[in-house]
């Protein structure tokens, strides 16, 4: 893609894919020749700042909240006017795509920037969000910054590490001059906020199964994810008999085939996946004694959920005692499945209609929002946009010019469906 000089002066969609591009390398990654960007690292710190000037060239005011989030204010027709909230999460996974989460950021920036070209004001302010932390990819907490401002954050543990072992909360947070103990005061709840509405790709193949651009989200998956630890004994891989073994590895294979068992008979969209496995002492010379696994459950509703996840760690602790092995089971996340607002769902699937001449694709989201934290706070939309493959999560993720376009369109006729709806 070449833009000329004059496209980057101008919201459009190839704007926003060149800028989610941009971000997608040094300084904005930890890493060279992919993309990590972690809560509260030195490449958040660049994003930030980057973001920040965007937002003050589209006609917004910029603070950091207390839980380190990025926030862009336009102002509506009156300073006290209540706010619709744009956004979506900064962070990254390690070896992620540019677009995740920060296509969203930079959709609700090039919004923004439109109707301040026009000279336009609402009843109601908009405010862009790029959240810090959704991904979790630096603490074990998932969605904690979008926690705190829906409200709903309990108390952090200040201690709390870093997967690196390198940082624990309190002093990544002091790193940006912000105290662990304020985090909750970025807390919306005393404010009149109307409803969040996030853009974000759809991270799979529906849509362009379908050959659609667009789609409307009209509920978000339930979730658990569980940390197992199996243990064993570690012992010598020539000496130790067959029969005599108790072999946490051995243990952990079977019962993540019993998990995916479980996904494939279910309902609902239940899916269920083991994406991280850690094997000690690691030796091709030594029958593992210790293995730490996650398991992630998802279905469209909590129901589903909730048996499959019963079945498979009942299923495990069969296995664990079976093979004698000892088991413990710590539950890191649970979400419950989020409907969208059905009037806001109804006007993007107008806006989608308007722009692009066709009934809107609307479906179930079986990825984790921050809009499914947000819920707590305001009435949530969600507007999807295909993904070549529906790959995400990796660097081969792209989108566009021309989705990503209809896609800015979309939001900005939203936003003027819903100044009509609000009226």
């Amino acid at each position: 893609m070449v833009m000329q000089a004059g496209d980057m002066d101008r919201p459009s969609g190839a704007r926003a894919v060149a800028r989610c591009t941009e971000l997608g390398r040094a300084p904005y990654s930890e890493i060279e020749g992919g993309l990590f960007r972690p809560y509260l690292g030195p490449s958040y710190r660049a994003t930030c700042d980057r973001l920040a000037q965007w937002m003050s060239d589209a006609g917004m005011t910029t603070r950091m909240d207390a839980a380190g989030n990025l926030v862009g204010r336009y102002e509506g027709l009156a300073p006290d006017a209540p706010v619709v909230l744009l956004g979506s999460h900064i962070d990254s996974v390690r070896d992620g795509g540019f677009f995740d989460g920060m296509l969203g950021v930079v959709l609700g920036i090039e919004t923004v920037a439109h109707f301040a070209r026009q000279g336009k004001r609402f009843p109601f302010a908009l405010e862009v969000v790029g959240f810090g932390d959704e991904e979790g990819s630096r603490f074990p907490s998932g969605m904690l910054t979008s926690h705190a401002v829906a409200g709903v954050l309990e108390t952090p543990d200040p201690a709390m590490s870093d997967w690196a072992g390198s940082a624990t909360l309190a002093s990544a947070l002091e790193g940006f001059g912000l105290d662990v103990g304020q985090m909750q005061a970025a807390s919306r709840r005393g404010d009149p906020v109307l409803a969040y509405v996030e853009a974000h790709i759809e991270q799979g193949p529906a849509l362009e199964a379908e050959g659609r651009a667009l789609g409307v989200v009209s509920a978000i998956a339930a979730q658990h994810r569980y940390r197992v630890t199996l243990r064993g004994m570690a012992g010598h891989a020539g000496t130790v008999a067959m029969k005599l073994r108790r072999d946490a590895l051995a243990g952990a294979a079977e019962i993540i085939l019993a998990a995916e068992r479980v996904g494939r008979a279910g309902t609902d969209g239940l899916v269920a996946t083991v994406g991280s496995l850690d094997v000690m002492p690691g030796a091709a010379n030594v029958v593992p004694g210790d293995v730490v696994f996650t398991i992630d459950v998802r279905a469209g509703t909590n129901a589903t959920r909730d048996r499959a996840a019963r079945e498979i760690l009942d299923i495990a602790r069969d296995v664990a005692a079976r093979r004698g092995l000892e088991m413990d089971v710590a539950l890191q996340q649970d979400l419950d499945a989020t409907p969208c607002d059905p009037e806001l769902t109804d006007l993007m699937e107008q806006a989608v209609r308007d722009v692009t001449h066709a009934p809107a694709t609307v479906l179930v989201s079986g990825a984790g929002h921050d809009a499914m934290i947000m819920a707590h706070l305001a009435p949530v939309s969600m507007l999807f946009i295909r993904c070549a493959g529906g790959i995400s999560h990796n660097p081969a993720e792209s989108v566009t010019d021309a989705d990503t376009d209809a896609a800015l369109r979309a939001m900005i006729t939203f936003i003027g469906l819903f100044e009509r709806h609000f009226g």
